[in-house]
């Protein structure tokens, strides 16, 4: 039989319980409210079971449970993470910025689906809440992954408009057919919420560029006004970076923007193919 050594400090323990009576301030509504209960509501409560871990303390991850009166903040996932660091522990850490759905700041993993806290609904959900960092990432802390790796692969696909010809006096035109065939390639956020739900991705992350990087490479190759096609189709032509996608559609199932990383792969793959002829 073969057995498996876990390393070091990777089982995640069980953590502290906070219950509603921790909350500092239960007489008023936190940031993210816009329509406080009365006084005297009935609490609404709900439990968000939280991965928490700071490498530099050398100790296990662990689950933090919190008890939460969600009507005193706002209808989303992330009015409730503020809640509870603004009223129960300070301590938690995650990434947030425009809440709306426009940055991909707060990418994380809620329920087991990969999605954005900011347009999530804690509604949407049982009593009890399980949220994580993104999957297969290292965490700086708590829900905060490291994107290094991921924001380097989305530089090396070149990532701007690339032209031989002299630039127009004003700017370059495109016909509205042309321009169509950006539409669902130019709405992607880098998230990262597609490429940390491949498998293919988690086991290949070093070699395969991810579902995120590619549709962003597609998007400059299906761009009328780019001159670089030979070579940026060069660049993708290897066993590892491009052909590491198994056509899995957990990119495109969990896209908070609604875009398919999977067909753009596929259209690439077809531009290569063709080009092979």
């Amino acid at each position: 039989m073969v057995e498996l050594t876990l390393p070091k400090n990777s089982k995640v323990q069980p953590g502290k319980r906070w219950t509603l009576s921790h909350s500092k301030d239960r007489n008023g509504p936190t940031e993210g409210s816009t329509n406080p209960p009365p006084a005297n509501a009935k609490p609404q409560v709900k439990t968000f079971k939280i991965y928490r871990y700071d490498p530099e303390t050398g100790q296990n991850p662990r689950w933090d449970t919190y008890e939460v009166d969600v009507s005193q903040h706002g209808p989303m996932i992330l009015d409730a993470l503020i809640h509870i660091k603004n009223t129960v522990d300070p301590s938690l850490t995650f990434r947030r910025s425009c809440r709306e759905g426009i940055c991909g700041s707060c990418a994380m993993n809620i329920g087991g689906r990969n999605t954005l806290a900011c347009t999530k609904g804690w509604d949407e959900y049982g009593d009890t809440i399980t949220i994580s960092p993104l999957p297969h990432m290292p965490v700086v802390k708590d829900l905060v992954p490291d994107l290094s790796l991921f924001y380097a692969q989305y530089e090396s696909i070149e990532p701007w408009l690339h032209t031989e010809t002299a630039e127009p006096d004003k700017e370059w035109k495109q016909s509205p057919q042309d321009r169509e065939k950006l539409d669902g390639l130019y709405e992607c956020i880098l998230c990262a919420c597609c490429s940390t739900s491949c498998p293919s991705y988690w086991w290949n992350q070093e070699k395969y560029l991810g579902p995120a990087a590619l549709l962003q490479a597609y998007r400059w190759l299906a761009d009328s006004r780019d001159e670089a096609t030979g070579d940026r189709l060069d660049s993708l032509e290897d066993p590892f970076k491009l052909y590491r996608c198994h056509t899995i559609m957990n990119c495109a199932q969990v896209c908070p923007k609604g875009l398919n990383p999977a067909k753009a792969i596929a259209e690439t793959k077809k531009m290569l193919a063709r080009r092979a002829v």
